[in-house]
């Protein structure tokens, strides 16, 4: 009786491979994202782990590129050095507030912490990250649709000091 060794490119259709684990490239990079956004990870080795934990066996040679195509870099933080992904990094190639605001501002309304902001089709995306991405303390968040942006703030007061400033934004040129 002889033992029949198959890699698994030669594999026949429709035979399964026991024992051995492939994982395409968007599996991995998906992983990749799920675990950066989950864990605080300091090291390739750290999430080389965590990988294999999930059942992605994975070389610290091809977790490089992947980091490296990602656009994955280490950022300083408070507890050290953690790789982070570039979404969340402030990008500055992205328009600014004061940009944005004054070209595809329409109106603005609200009652009790609730802000509406309402700008011309396709800009409630944009503007909201810009918002989001100021970190003003009177906006605890945003959600925005197609031209549509609800801002959730911490008070009726923040809503009309945040309302102000939007639209004295929005009136700059």
């Amino acid at each position: 009786m002889s033992i029949l060794r198959r890699s698994a490119w030669s594999r026949p259709t429709g035979s399964p491979m026991v024992g051995v684990q492939m994982t395409s490239k968007h599996e991995r990079q998906s992983a990749i994202r799920a675990l950066l956004s989950e864990h605080q990870v300091g090291s390739q080795e750290e999430l080389r782990q965590l990988l294999a934990a999930r059942g992605v066996s994975i070389t610290q040679a091809t977790l490089s590129r992947d980091l490296r195509e990602m656009g994955v870099v280490r950022s300083a933080r408070p507890t050290g050095a953690r790789y982070v992904l570039p979404a969340t990094l402030v990008d500055e190639s992205k328009p600014s507030l004061d940009n944005l605001l004054p070209q595809l501002f329409s109106h603005i309304d609200g009652v009790g912490e609730l802000l509406v902001l309402h700008t011309l089709p396709s800009g409630a995306q944009p503007i909201a990250e810009a918002i989001d991405a100021q970190g003003w303390t009177e906006a605890i968040g945003t959600i925005a649709g197609e031209n549509t942006i609800l801002i959730v703030c911490r008070s009726s007061a923040a809503r009309l000091a945040l309302a102000e400033r939007l639209v004295a934004l929005s009136q700059r040129r």
